[in-house]
């Protein structure tokens, strides 16, 4: 059975046992939308989550086969780190890579979809888990308060954009 909550304007849902799906709408054309999430000058501007969190690292080979790594850095010197590779890109509309955080957490497949109306983007993220418990502890170490607020400085970033 699936789930549904909000936070901020960003709708969470876990249609299967495996995947959770965040969904927004940004005031803005796809375009944008998708040079916001493939950009290594973009991303450290918006995808930080909580607040006293930097991104001093985002490298982006944005081909199939490609990879991507991102570091984040709090106000304490804490770090975290993820990467992946990118497996299919089809700009603006879709995007589709694999996310590692390394240790314990098992890697993901990400599909990002982009659809455009009326210069309104609404965007579906979808992340596959290997396993209905691997997909509960993701939920469980507050992604969906962090999603949403990254996708809250992503509506004020976007707005810079035009």
């Amino acid at each position: 059975m699936a789930t549904t909550s909000k936070v901020g304007a960003t709708a969470v849902t876990t249609p299967s046992d495996r995947e959770i799906v965040m969904t927004r709408v940004f005031d803005a054309p796809r375009r944008l939308v998708f040079e916001a999430h493939t950009d290594p000058e973009h991303l450290p501007h918006w995808m930080l989550g909580p607040e006293g969190w930097t991104m001093p690292v985002c490298e982006i080979d944005l081909r199939p086969g490609g990879a991507w790594h991102f570091v984040w850095r709090r106000s304490d010197g804490t770090e975290m780190e993820m990467r992946g590779e990118y497996r299919e890109i089809t700009p603006p509309e879709r995007l589709v890579s694999t996310e590692s955080w390394g240790g314990d957490w098992p890697e993901t497949l990400n599909t990002l979809i982009l659809t455009e109306e009326d210069g309104k983007t609404t965007m579906t993220s979808t992340v596959l888990y290997p396993s209905k418990e691997a997909r509960d502890a993701a939920l469980e170490t507050g992604m969906k308060e962090g999603a949403s607020l990254s996708f809250d400085r992503l509506a004020e970033y976007l707005r810079t954009l035009d």
